[in-house]
């Protein structure tokens, strides 16, 4: 597919932004969607800004159920905030249609592209430098959660299948083991063997699902810091973003990737495993306030839980790692030889670290039950 940029001018035309487009340049860190933010000029008012997006067409093969799902969900989000007396402007993304009314816009060339109105005044930080704003980050998620536990989540479309099936991703890495076609298993044997000693854990979550015992949600699956627009002023969470995979899932994954990402201290690729530890307290700090932004939605089951999301989001993520390093680095960019095996040798001593710790994850979360 041709760059983005070649049709800029016939997408932007396509859409009804209320004034006159006074230029739209490439936008923000992303690495799988096309952004550029969009400035208008309005004759009364100051300049009012845009996202624009070009979906990956790469990443979303179905750009149609991907659109159902945001364009549903926003708008539940916004009657939900508009009602408790919030500000629907600010609080969550709203998509705008194109002038034809569809809920994105295609090219000539195919690609798929959408528009949400810029959340001004606000920051999307790419790390948790205090434990304060880890914790923003948290009640921001819980609030999340709390806001569309009346959403019928089985409503949702798949958009990425089996994304957080970890029975499904250890299934692929024995493939991938068995087949070894670049010889790479020689080099990674304990890392394999640490994988399958926890088979057993890979069905924990999804058989507590089939039981019915942890209910099916609408979740974000992608619970990174950089998805939530904090206010400037307040320095609390503000709005949700990046909602290209929210599906059915499970509220403690949600929980469980926030914790992989946010309570450590390392580098994802560290190469020294010494300095790769769980911060027990960034866990209860975050676990304090994603169970706050809740406000009493989740069941006592998914509560006691949280530690297992927070061990199999970073199991899952290392097996991902794993078997892309034995088939040739083809999902996971790199910038040098190795960093896929370092990534899932960083993940293998986060679970190893909360194994440890058990214990202590258990009577944290029970504290804030």
């Amino acid at each position: 597919m041709a760059q983005a940029e070649q049709y800029l001018n016939e997408v932007l035309g396509a859409f009804d932004f209320g004034a006159p487009v006074v230029g739209a340049i490439r936008y923000g860190a992303g690495h799988i969607n096309d952004t550029f933010v969009v400035h208008t000029q309005p004759e009364t008012c100051c300049c009012r800004r845009f996202i624009l997006q070009r979906m990956s067409p790469a990443a979303f093969k179905r750009p149609d159920q991907l659109m159902e799902n945001i364009i549903g969900v926003t708008e539940y989000l916004g009657r939900e905030i508009a009602s408790s007396g919030g500000d629907r402007s600010r609080e969550a993304l709203e998509v705008l249609r194109p002038r034809n009314g569809a809920p994105y816009y295609t090219d000539t060339d195919g690609g798929a592209w959408r528009v949400y109105p810029f959340v001004e005044g606000t920051i999307c930080y790419q790390t948790a430098e205090t434990p304060e704003l880890f914790a923003a980050s948290g009640r921001a998620f819980g609030r999340f959660q709390r806001l569309l536990q009346g959403y019928p989540a089985a409503t949702l479309h798949e958009t990425i299948p089996h994304f957080h099936d970890t029975e499904d991703r250890l299934a692929k890495l024995k493939a991938a083991v068995a087949a070894d076609s670049l010889g790479r298993v020689k080099e990674c044997r304990k890392e394999i063997d640490f994988m399958l000693a926890r088979e057993a854990d890979c069905s924990v979550a999804l058989r507590a699902l089939r039981d019915g015992l942890l209910p099916l949600r609408v979740t974000h699956n992608d619970t990174k810091l950089n998805n939530v627009l904090m206010d400037a002023q307040t320095g609390q969470g503000l709005c949700i973003i990046d909602l290209d995979t929210v599906m059915p899932g499970l509220s403690i994954n949600d929980f469980g990737d926030s914790i992989r990402f946010g309570a450590n201290h390392s580098a994802e690729d560290e190469r020294d495993l010494s300095k790769v530890n769980l911060d027990v307290n960034l866990f209860e700090v975050y676990a304090a306030a994603f169970l706050e932004g809740a406000g009493g939605t989740l069941t006592d089951k998914e509560i006691e839980m949280l530690p297992w999301g927070a061990k199999l989001m970073t199991l899952e993520c290392g097996i991902r790692f794993l078997t892309d390093y034995l088939v040739g680095d083809q999902y996971f960019h790199i910038s040098r030889e190795g960093q896929n095996l370092d990534r899932c040798r960083t993940q293998c001593k986060l679970v190893a670290d909360m194994e440890d710790h058990w214990d202590e994850l258990a009577a944290i979360v029970a504290k804030y039950r």
